[in-house]
């Protein structure tokens, strides 16, 4: 994370500029005391970089500004180091220490309301690392949110759009801000304060060796320290701070020091009692897919197990979410990148297994069945309480949705009960005089009860047991059969 020169300027225009914190692992590479005659150079780099000294132009006379040693005083005493005014090898030593690009004299304090002024805070992940895995990226960045979420009323929500507050990326060395990186070791990354256009963007340098470990520079620990900046928090002088500039191998578990809780609580207040986990899931779905929100790794154990059976499943623009007992998969566009968890870590009000799902584009909602009831899922929240599937007109005899599917070209939604299935319509908000009517009478060859059903591509796709079907509407005919796991890459 690094700080960059003309700060004043960057400053005024787009919000505060903040580096990332630096790891300085037991294990990791010595660093060489430089050459004697490089030393100078070094320092006065470093000082003008992250301590505003201003070096005098070669044959002008000395101005009313700080001295080189007076500036060199002021890291020495940042860093604890004795206060002597000279370079010497523990001076050195920290100056040459992978660190955070964000300077550590910004004028600005926890008081002076460089702050969002809201709490649902969206962040986006633009280009990635090849280091890790896209997911891992996600999850490491998702958790790295997460700890100041959970340590203040912020909420953090996962977008695809480009306006988002926080935009994330890795780049090169020149990458258009006017901070650029300096290659492996060195400055790791950097980030903005809040504020609109780069305010509250955090990149991290591509050449560094990302890992979710140890032997390289932890993505988790650098990310929370960076998102920390993003949200307007300073550099701090204590070395057990995720604040602190330089990096060092950290425990994961309770990142945030009592000094960093304190601080995000003073710029946003303390965390407010909420019954449920910081995280969001967004279902809104505009021109181009994106999603909000935050969910831990998890592994579901029998993924491919050739018997698995989902209990709800539907489309929601164009990924597709799967729904076991109380766990959920989300596979976006046809691809094998497959995003999985506890639903409550997606949406956090719903602990639960669903029965049935459907998705109606023109509301960007999704409802959500258990048993009698059914929840409405717009934007980045549960709407409301939950209903009772009578308000759609079901008689009280029904006590459970098996299956649900939405066809968006008649603006109908399918209802299947049992052996029987009841057509709703989305517009009016009638149910069909007609229903229910017999599954075998309408789709020949499906014979119910259906774990779920979704309409995808022009077809049908009713999922019985383990086994999915592909039903012709038009021909009413079964044209493929498939197995559960395959749609989950299996």
């Amino acid at each position: 994370m690094q700080v960059l020169l003309c700060l004043v300027c960057a400053f005024g225009l787009f919000g505060q500029y903040h580096p990332a914190p630096l790891p300085l692992e037991d294990d990791g590479p010595v660093h060489p005391t430089r050459p004697a005659q490089n030393d100078l150079s070094v320092a006065t780099k470093y000082l003008q970089k992250f301590y505003s000294f201003q070096a005098d132009p070669k044959g002008r006379r000395r101005r009313s500004r700080p001295s080189f040693s007076s500036k060199l005083k002021d890291m020495q005493s940042f860093f604890g180091l004795n206060r002597t005014g000279t370079l010497n090898p523990d001076t050195l030593a920290v100056m040459t220490a992978p660190r955070c690009g964000v300077s550590d004299v910004e004028d600005y304090s926890h008081r002076r309301g460089n702050r969002w002024k809201k709490n649902i805070i969206t962040y986006s992940v633009g280009r990635y690392t090849s280091d890790l895995p896209v997911n891992t990226v996600d999850d490491l960045f998702a958790l790295a949110l997460d700890a100041w979420a959970k340590a203040s009323p912020l909420t953090f929500q996962r977008s695809y759009s480009h306006q988002a507050d926080i935009m994330v990326e890795f780049v090169g060395n020149e990458h258009g801000d006017s901070f650029p990186f300096d290659g492996p070791d060195g400055t790791l990354a950097h980030a903005f304060g809040p504020g609109e256009g780069i305010g509250g963007d955090v990149h991290f340098d591509e050449a560094e060796a990302w890992t979710a470990g140890f032997k390289g520079f932890n993505l988790y620990v650098v990310a929370a320290h960076e998102f920390g900046h993003a949200l307007g928090l300073k550099h701090s002088q204590n070395p057990d701070s995720v604040m602190y500039p330089t990096y060092k191998n950290r425990k994961t578990q309770n990142l945030l020091s009592s000094e960093d809780i304190m601080n995000i609580n003073t710029l946003y207040g303390p965390r407010d009692k909420r019954p449920y986990p910081s995280a969001r899931f967004s279902w809104s779905y505009p021109s181009s897919p994106w999603y909000s929100g935050s969910y831990f790794p998890a592994s579901f154990k029998d993924t491919c197990n050739s018997n698995l059976t989902f209990d709800a499943v539907t489309t929601v623009g164009e990924a597709i979410f799967f729904f076991r007992d109380k766990y959920l998969w989300i596979k976006h566009n046809n691809q094998n990148d497959i995003k999985e968890g506890p639903i409550s870590n997606f949406m956090p009000k719903i602990d639960c297994r669903i029965d049935a799902a459907y998705w109606v584009p023109q509301r960007s909602a999704a409802y959500l069945f258990n048993g009698t009831n059914f929840w409405t899922v717009k934007g980045s929240q549960v709407k409301g309480r939950a209903k009772n599937i009578s308000s759609l007109g079901f008689p009280s005899w029904v006590q459970q949705i098996d299956a649900a599917v939405h066809i968006h070209k008649t603006v109908h939604t399918l209802f299947f009960t049992q052996h029987q299935y009841w057509r709703y319509n989305e517009h009016n908000k009638t149910m069909s005089d007609s229903s229910p009517r017999n599954i075998s009478d309408d789709f020949p060859e499906i014979n119910g009860p259906l774990s779920a059903a979704i309409y995808k591509d022009g077809s049908l796709h009713f999922f019985v047991g383990s086994d999915v079907y592909e039903y012709d509407v038009k021909q009413k005919e079964i044209i493929g059969a498939d197995k559960t796991t395959s749609w989950l890459g299996c």
